[in-house]
C-alpha cells in the first residue's frame, strides 16, 4: 500500500517562508503526478501546485511567483517552497501522488493517494 508522509508545516509570520515535503513509499513502480492541494477553514480543497512527471508545473494564480514545486524522483519526494507567505495561505496542505505500484502478486496496479495533511498558519 502506498503511503505519503508529509512534513514542514508550522506557524509563521506573514512574509516568511516554509518548505513542505512529502515522501511516497510502498511498492511504487512509477509516479505520474505529484501535487499539493490546500483546504482553508470553511472552503473547498483547491490545487496549489502540480508537477507531472511528463509535463510542466502549474500553479494556482494566488501563489504564482511565490511558491515553487519540485521533485526528487530518486526519493519519490515532492517539495513545496512557499515564500512571502500571506495570511490567506493559512490552510491544511495535502500532498497528492498518482502512479503505478506493484500489486500483491507482482502485477502493475495504478494508485492515487492523499497525505494526511500538514497545517500551515500565517499570522500578520
Amino acid at each position: 500500500q502506498v503511503k505519503l508522509m508529509e512534513s514542514g508545516g508550522g506557524s509563521v509570520q506573514a512574509g516568511e517562508s516554509l518548505t513542505l515535503s512529502c515522501v511516497a513509499s510502498g511498492g511504487i513502480i512509477d509516479i505520474n503526478d505529484m501535487a499539493w492541494y490546500r483546504q482553508a477553514p470553511g472552503k473547498q480543497r483547491e490545487l496549489v501546485a502540480r508537477l507531472p512527471t511528463r509535463g510542466r508545473e502549474n500553479y494556482a494564480d494566488s501563489v504564482k511567483g511565490r511558491f515553487t514545486i519540485s521533485r526528487d524522483n530518486a526519493k519519490n519526494t515532492v517539495y513545496l517552497l512557499m515564500r512571502s507567505l500571506e495570511v490567506e495561505d493559512t490552510a491544511v496542505y495535502f500532498c497528492y501522488v498518482e502512479g503505478a505500484r506493484a500489486g500483491r502478486w507482482g502485477q502493475v496496479e495504478p494508485f492515487d493517494v492523499w497525505g494526511q495533511g500538514t497545517q500551515v498558519i500565517v499570522s500578520s
